[in-house]
């Protein structure tokens, strides 16, 4: 048993154990399938409470993680120190140079609801509810990714707590190193208590999504493959294979049903992204049609994803390259006539500004990628141990052909498909990068 008496006097945020009333609220995540036993808890209220939090367990020798909203908790944390941020979540916009000022604990939600205000918005993800800081640390490809590039590309400064327990800034010109593999190293780089964030115009926005019912599936991911072969570097889209559990929670008119979700996002003139959506309009009879002039604070309303906790498992890979081969593969393996136990299979189109690294570099995995692929389990954490995860190994087999060969930390929860997240390169650089600042490997990231 760990004493935290003294870490109580040193921090002013809630230090907890197992034996404390408010531990499981202060380490439970979004996914609700993982419970976190951690030695202690440190509920971080300033960056000087991560600063002392991490001094204390480089004294005892504890590993050190971090979690905002645990969106990408996927395995329980067992030991060491677990540091929640969610209490720094302050938002600041500073219109006249355009850049948001973020507390590691916001999602954001609130960052698109602040940068309205000014007319301005993130480059950020497809929920609402993910964390800014996590999600960025991955990379981030989101509703505008081949417009805009990936969402760390617009990070221009981290304030970081370091492996040695130093609270530092990692900038283009401060600590260089640790601002490049910040975007997209995601783990072992220390804890992120603040991030400088750029944000864009975007004066208008012609975005949402068409839904398909079950018998034109096949025809509408064989549409929407050919679709992004030509599609304009200004249009992100995306595809979900959906299955409707049989529940009173799910609309009566879609329940126990199979359906085709096709996402769209145009940033620019309303008539000119009603055009480039008409081919996928045309691809078949439209179930629901919510396609139209989006406010840039709605963009959340594009995926439309969960709001509330809940449990969750998710796996992916990045996909190299589209065909009419791989529609059929597709089908084959998560297609209506699938009997697989998962509620969603989805596709995102990359390429256009994701291809492109920032001028000075970053450690974004899976650029040269043309696709994500996701596979989301249906919620029944029973299924988590052994039933779900086969079934995925078996998808991602079928669908080898087209895996490329670097994937893209965010999407691999559990893995992936077992190709590397990184180049050799890049692997190699944020090695050399992770000792530098955390000698003792104090933050965990294998």
């Amino acid at each position: 048993m760990i004493d935290i008496t003294e870490l109580r006097s040193r921090v002013t945020g809630p230090v907890l154990t197992v034996a404390d009333d408010a531990f499981a609220a202060e380490v439970a995540g979004f996914n609700l399938a993982t419970t976190h036993t951690p030695d202690v808890a440190v509920g971080a209220a300033s960056a000087h409470d991560v600063v002392e939090a991490v001094l204390f367990a480089r004294e005892l020798a504890l590993p050190v993680r971090a979690q905002s909203t645990g969106h990408g908790s996927h395995a329980d944390i067992t030991d060491g120190m677990l540091i929640t941020t969610k209490r720094l979540n302050s938002v600041k916009i500073d219109a006249a140079s355009r850049i948001a000022t973020i507390g590691a604990g916001a999602r954001w939600g609130r960052v698109i609801s602040a940068a309205a205000q000014h007319g301005l918005a993130p480059i950020a993800g497809a929920s609402t509810q993910v964390g800014v800081v996590g999600y960025l640390t991955g990379g981030g490809f989101g509703p505008l990714s081949r417009s805009h590039g990936v969402s760390s590309d617009y990070a221009r400064g981290f304030t970081v707590v370091t492996g040695r327990g130093e609270l530092v800034e990692a900038t283009p010109t401060e600590n260089a190193d640790l601002y490049w593999a910040l975007r997209g190293g995601k783990s072992g780089l220390g804890v992120v208590t603040e991030v400088r964030f750029e944000l864009v115009e975007v004066p208008s926005l012609y975005a949402g999504s068409l839904l398909f019912e079950n018998q034109h599936i096949e025809k509408v991911l064989r549409g929407w493959i050919d679709y992004t072969q030509t599609a304009p570097d200004s249009v992100t889209s995306s595809i979900a294979l959906l299955r409707f559990p049989p529940i009173d929670a799910v609309p009566e008119p879609m329940r126990g049903k199979n359906f085709a979700s096709v996402r769209f996002a145009f940033p620019g003139d309303i008539v000119e992204g009603k055009r480039h959506a008409a081919a996928l309009r045309a691809l078949a009879p439209v179930f629901i049609d919510s396609l139209g002039e989006l406010p840039i604070d709605e963009i959340g309303l594009i995926h439309n994803d969960p709001e509330g906790p809940s449990p969750a498992w998710s796996n992916g890979t990045l996909l190299s390259h589209g065909s009419p081969d791989l529609a059929t593969a597709v089908l084959t393996a998560v297609g209506p006539g699938a009997r697989i136990p998962f509620v969603a299979a989805e596709l995102r189109h990359l390429g256009g500004a994701v291809s492109t690294d920032v001028a000075e570099g970053s450690a974004v995995g899976g650029r040269s990628a043309e696709y994500t692929f996701t596979l989301i389990g249906a919620p029944e954490p029973s299924l988590f141990a052994n039933l779900i995860p086969d079934a995925a190994s078996q998808i991602f087999d079928a669908l080898l052909p087209w895996i490329n060969e670097e994937s893209n930390i965010n999407f691999q929860s559990h893995g992936g498909a077992g190709t590397p997240t990184w180049s050799a390169e890049t692997s190699a650089r944020l090695g050399t990068v992770r000792v530098a600042h955390d000698p003792d490997r104090i933050f965990p990231h294998d």
